[in-house]
């Protein structure tokens, strides 16, 4: 994960839609390694709440990954609140959480996704 830039990583994805929230990598352990909050947003939680659910993010991994020999693996993790969308991508060391506002269309929400994965894979080769 050190050769990684994961500020570039954050700053990308952030970049990719005006409605697009928070974005916040996650290490293994659920700690946050990056996070940025979109210029005009405001958190929708303390920070504290804020770290406590990447713990949260992270344990549910884990919990998923039981199920990877028989199901496959996750391809990413889609969460629809009343007051915001999570995205949950997958890395190799870390995870991608992204939050963005519930209005964004399900069919754009699918094509950041697909966006963050191209992303992250090109910054893990």
């Amino acid at each position: 994960m050190a050769d990684i830039d994961l500020q570039a990583v954050a700053e990308e994805i952030i970049g990719l839609d005006d409605l697009m929230r928070f974005v916040g990598i996650i290490d293994l352990k659920g700690e946050i390694v990056e996070g940025i909050m979109k210029e005009g947003k405001t958190s929708l939680e303390t920070q504290k709440e804020e770290e406590h659910f990447c713990r949260q993010v992270a344990q549910r991994r884990a919990a998923r990954e039981e199920f990877d020999e028989r199901l496959g693996k996750v391809r990413y993790v889609h969460v629809e609140r009343e007051c915001v969308t999570q995205l949950v991508v997958y890395a190799k060391e870390y995870t991608v959480f992204v939050t963005v506002e519930p209005e964004t269309s399900v069919a754009r929400k699918f094509e950041l996704v697909n966006k963050f994965k191209e992303i992250i894979v090109r910054h893990e080769t």
